[in-house]
């Protein structure tokens, strides 16, 4: 896995984008993750966006993680930040797709609509890349040495 900040989050975005599904939650000590679809923006590289119900218990906002598997189960994040509804109109029409429009039948002035934004502070990465001699241990029961599993990071301050 790249080691500098830049290559970390270029990494991340395109994982993102080829599966954008995540577990988002507030660290309130009572409420559960849930799936929510990123909605990625490449001008804010530190912040993902969510739609939701004003209703949703996200909406009430505060220190947040999301976590999120890669499509091919070979990657993974770990990211905390704050949550905050930002309904910004014009973020709003920048982000709004026929997907969020299921959701959301009133369209854009849908009065249920709220635009979740989660402002990451820091990140833990993993990336399994095992190799193909640490393949065939697994598949007979050897022993995997740390250099055939892969690569981990942890971005403390993503701010580039």
């Amino acid at each position: 896995m790249a080691t500098d900040t830049h290559k970390l989050k270029e990494h991340l975005w395109e994982k993102l984008e080829n599966g954008p599904f995540t577990m988002v939650g507030l660290r309130d000590g009572s409420s559960h993750s849930e799936p929510l679809t990123a909605q990625l923006d490449k001008d804010q590289v530190d912040t993902l966006w969510f739609f939701i119900g004003k209703d949703n218990r996200l909406a009430k906002g505060g220190d947040a993680t999301v976590n999120f598997v890669a499509k091919g189960q070979d990657f993974f994040a770990s990211l905390s930040g704050t949550a905050t509804v930002d309904n910004n109109p014009a973020m709003i029409d920048k982000l709004w797709s026929r997907q969020v429009e299921a959701w959301f039948p009133g369209g854009k002035a849908d009065p249920k609509l709220a635009l979740l934004r989660f402002d990451i502070s820091d990140a833990e990465l993993w990336e399994a890349d095992v190799s193909l001699i640490g393949q065939l241990k697994m598949l007979f029961g050897g022993k995997i040495k740390p250099e055939e599993s892969g690569s981990h990071a942890v971005v403390p301050n993503t701010t580039i």
